[in-house]
């Protein structure tokens, strides 16, 4: 690359988060998350007509005000963790790359994002998706939203009338990927230094997806036994002290088991000390913080467990910061 070459574009795309916590910030969220056909895949005249008339108008509040339990001074607790990702990663790359961060649903969006790389004209990007473990859900509607932002493609017969697009390259699932798992580690250990009576066992949790995506072929579920299997190998653990479980459950279909729910009540009777890590969230979010660390302490705690550990996310641990640097850097071998 000559010195007048624009940087490699490096967008880090992140699932999303609301403005603020309530809701009228939740709706205008909520509808674009949840009119993903990608995210609920039903078709578009039995499903749109539930959301409108039943979905956004009871759940905004609802998620509004769980979303209060983790808000905090500086904003969206995701947000705050994933600038710091964007500018960690700015800085491990140098002025050789042009890191910017794209939300899915939510602000910043990835259309925004791609949109000051082309102003900036940057012909070569890469996508490095903030999801470990690939689902046609999260990382699939990534690829969708990218490839519509850069191509200006939106379907059969529907695309701009550009003349000029950006050579995209996306980072495959890095799941099973050794500096991942490394960070995984090394994050539980920091985290666990300072307890005094470390946990009797683990729980790792994975955010769910309807059973019926991996019957069809998604390749998630497997992909979360085997990041699950390698951390726990890393950490030294034998199987009876690490425990597998799916998360975050919507609607009356049946989800991936077992429900983190059942495991964490199956736990809590056993007694004793829970570290609960959720590998599949590269930063803390209502998942993590609400929905693990408040509604699953209670649960365990419910059920007759001890102490709940909830291990913190990758954030921007020196550790994770370095493997995302050497994930762009492999997917962008030969542009520098």
């Amino acid at each position: 690359m000559s010195r007048a070459s624009p940087p490699i574009g490096v967008l880090v795309a992140q699932l999303g988060t609301p403005a603020a916590p309530t809701a009228a910030s939740l709706r205008p969220y909520l509808k674009q998350f949840l009119s993903d056909p990608r995210v609920i895949d039903l078709p578009r005249w039995k499903w749109l007509p539930v959301l409108h008339l039943f979905v956004l108008r009871r759940r905004p509040a609802r998620s509004a005000a769980l979303y209060r339990n983790v808000w905090t001074d500086q904003g969206s607790p995701l947000l705050l963790h994933s600038r710091a990702q964007e500018t960690g990663l700015q800085q491990r790359l140098g002025d050789r790359y042009r890191v910017v961060l794209g939300m899915r649903y939510g602000e910043p969006g990835i259309e925004s994002a791609m949109g000051r790389m082309e102003a900036e004209k940057i012909d070569r990007i890469v996508v490095l998706p903030m999801f470990p473990q690939f689902s046609a859900s999260t990382t699939g509607s990534v690829y969708d939203a990218v490839a519509k932002a850069a191509l200006g493609r939106s379907g059969t017969f529907l695309f701009d009338r550009r003349r000029s697009m950006p050579a995209l390259r996306f980072v495959p699932p890095y799941f099973d990927d050794c500096d991942y798992i490394d960070s995984l580690r090394s994050v539980l250990e920091d985290s666990l230094a300072p307890v005094q009576d470390p946990p009797d066992r683990f729980l790792i949790t994975f955010h769910g997806i309807p059973e019926r995506y991996v019957v069809e072929g998604d390749p998630y579920r497997l992909q979360c036994e085997t990041t699950a299997a390698l951390l726990a190998g890393a950490l030294g653990l034998n199987r009876e002290r690490w425990h597998l479980g799916f998360q975050s459950r919507f609607g009356r279909e049946e989800w991936l088991q077992l429900y983190t729910e059942d495991v964490l009540e199956k736990l809590g009777r056993d007694g004793g000390r829970l570290g609960v890590v959720a590998p599949g969230f590269t930063a803390d979010c209502l998942e993590t913080l609400d929905e693990l660390g408040r509604e699953g302490d209670e649960i365990f705690r419910a059920a007759g467990g001890g102490r709940l550990h909830l291990v913190p996310c990758l954030h921007s641990h020196p550790r994770w910061l370095d493997a995302m640097a050497s994930l762009v850097r492999r997917e962008s071998s030969g542009w520098i």
